[in-house]
């Protein structure tokens, strides 16, 4: 009895980590280039080898491409296909992101809403017009002519899963993700870039709310089997009495 009250309040517990996962991924589902995470479960093995329950491992980040959408802002970028825009931090920390919603600073860089600079690539403040071709090259037209800047890179990892997820649609490299490698966008079977489009969230609001119910009901099941095991101990503690 003892066995089953543990197993039963383990469910709980793993049921209620996937909740929050999922209510994580729901409040972040509007964010540019967010990508929506899944716990991760497994069984408890006595020695014996009989089963003792559930337990949550953590959550792993699924890098399902998001829809990709037309957007108004003049310098936007969203990436089909694998890989990760590059931005540096205010310490120059670089940090790995598929949100592409850059604006132009007055030093000419390109950053995004927390101020995070994309890697390599300047805009002078005398450019009328600029233009980014699938492979990543930037092009500026000036009122002498037209020239190319520079080209964006994009970074693709051994094992992505395993990057460290902070703050909205922003990753950190760990050393279970392996080094970053700088990838040229456009070859054939690559990743491409879109210039004037945004990659939303590949978390959608039904399928999330369908999760929420399953977990829900998983969760009730075992509160069910909690209180069966719970009245099982009681009712042997008055035959003891008895």
């Amino acid at each position: 009895m003892d066995r089953a009250l543990f197993a039963a309040a383990s469910g709980m517990a793993a049921q209620q980590r996937n909740l929050d996962t999922i209510a994580d991924n729901l409040a972040n589902a509007g964010v540019v280039g967010f990508k929506g995470s899944a716990q991760i479960f497994a069984e408890l093995i006595a020695p014996g080898g009989a089963g003792l329950g559930t337990v949550a491992l953590g959550s792993r980040v699924l890098f399902a491409q998001g829809k990709l959408a037309r957007s108004a802002g003049p310098f936007d970028l969203a990436i089909d296909g694998p890989g990760f825009f590059t931005v540096l931090d205010g310490h120059g920390r670089r940090l790995y992101t598929r949100d592409g919603a850059f604006s132009r600073s007055a030093d000419g860089t390109l950053r995004n809403a927390a101020d995070y600079r994309l890697a390599s690539i300047a805009i002078p403040s005398d450019a009328l017009s600029v233009t980014v071709a699938a492979d990543g090259s930037v092009r500026a037209s000036f009122a002498a002519g037209a020239r190319t800047l520079g080209r964006i890179r994009l970074a693709e990892f051994p094992a992505p899963e395993h990057l460290r997820a902070l703050e909205g649609a922003v990753f950190e490299a760990t050393s279970a993700s392996g080094r970053a490698k700088d990838v040229v966008a456009g070859s054939q079977d690559g990743p491409k870039l879109h210039f004037g489009m945004l990659e939303e969230s590949n978390v959608t609001i039904i399928d999330a709310m369908m999760q929420i119910l399953t977990a829900q009901r998983a969760y009730e099941a075992n509160a069910k089997g909690v209180q069966a095991a719970d009245e099982m101990l009681r009712i042997a503690n008055n035959l003891q009495r008895g």
